[in-house]
């Protein structure tokens, strides 16, 4: 445990406990039902932490050659992976942290790693290629070589992987290796999002705008007016609701009805600097967002996206990852210190 000093907490927030890993978090997900916290830093090391009281039940350093890069805890909460400027991917279990399978890919970073919705499939992006593994590290599809570097991917199916970069969105069907739909826009794609159902994707992208489009109809729309790179996007449960980037204000735009087209988009404000994280409770319209300037918002939400700040804390330094438990009532994010902090959320 550390001795970080944190503001007062206001609102539905509550102050739960406080740790420390070796350098800026580069991801924190809740696995094992919630009972441990995992977290990855950049400088290689993974820990894991307890979930009610943060102790270190756990701690891994330089586990990579190199930098980390991603961390991806299995849906079954048994296992995760982690990945880094190595080539390599490492499949731990998440009790103990032992090393179960080791793949090594070819040279150069794997920025993204992914787990199917069912636990049994495991993606990573490596320069302009993806692959697919299963859980004991076998091979089972890669792709052809994309046209630019990935930026994001995502699973739309258990059988059905989304990936981005320069120019389009593709969905790959990695059981009979063909593209089932290409999204194209001209322009550098740098973030990605699904909705629940798989139907809306929205990406960031390198000129200030969001794109989304509708698989069903193949209809495009734009989003535009955002002061930086919306590299930060977050669907709520249901796909009604993404809330984006880009600014200090976030934007939410409704999907309700015929929207967001045509429609006015709800603007939270209270953080003064550029927001660096969002993510929305597994249940309801609650949205957690973090800054650069560390400052933590929850926010309540109403179907149209507008709504308001119903609690607030700070951490001492840019906020680089937000995780909500399951059950909607905690939440954990981590700092470029190597700071994490978990606070119980009022329901």
């Amino acid at each position: 445990m550390s001795s970080i000093n944190l503001i007062e907490s206001k609102g539905v927030l509550r102050n739960n406990w406080n740790a420390e890993v070796e350098d800026y978090v580069i991801g924190c997900e809740w696995a094992d039902e919630g009972n441990i916290l995992l977290v990855g830093n950049v400088a290689g090391g993974v820990s894991a932490l307890e979930g009610e009281t943060g102790n270190i039940l756990w701690h891994k350093s330089k586990t990579h050659d190199g930098n980390l890069l991603a961390i991806s805890v299995n849906p079954n909460g048994k296992l995760f992976a982690t990945s880094g400027q190595d080539g390599c991917i490492l499949i731990r279990e998440t009790a103990g942290g032992a090393v179960i399978e080791t793949i090594q890919l070819e040279k150069g970073w794997v920025e993204h790693l992914e787990w199917s919705q069912d636990g049994i499939s495991l993606a990573a992006s490596i320069s302009k290629n993806v692959h697919v593994f299963d859980y004991k590290g076998q091979e089972k599809w890669r792709s052809e070589q994309h046209s630019s570097t990935i930026s994001a991917l995502a699973w739309s199916r258990n059988d059905e992987l989304a990936t981005a970069c320069y120019g389009k969105v593709a969905f790959h069907d990695v059981i009979r290796n063909k593209i089932k739909q290409s999204l194209e826009w001209k322009g550098s794609l740098i973030s990605m999002e699904l909705s629940a159902d798989g139907d809306i994707v929205a990406c960031g992208s390198q000129d200030n705008t969001v794109h989304f489009w509708r698989r069903s109809t193949g209809k495009d729309s734009m989003m535009s007016g955002y002061p930086g790179k919306p590299r930060n996007l977050a669907f709520n449960s249901s796909g009604k609701l993404l809330a984006t980037g880009g600014s200090e204000i976030i934007t939410v735009w409704s999907f309700e009805n015929n929207g967001p087209e045509g429609t006015t988009p709800g603007q939270l404000e209270c953080h003064e600097s550029f927001v660096s994280m969002l993510s929305f409770a597994p249940h309801g319209n609650r949205l957690a967002s973090g800054a650069r300037d560390g400052s933590i918002a929850i926010w309540g939400l109403m179907s149209d996206g507008h709504g308001g700040s119903i609690g607030t804390s700070r951490m001492s330094d840019h906020v680089s990852s937000i995780a909500w438990k399951k059950d909607s009532k905690v939440i954990a994010a981590g700092n470029a210190k190597g700071q994490i902090v978990s606070w119980k959320v009022k329901t």
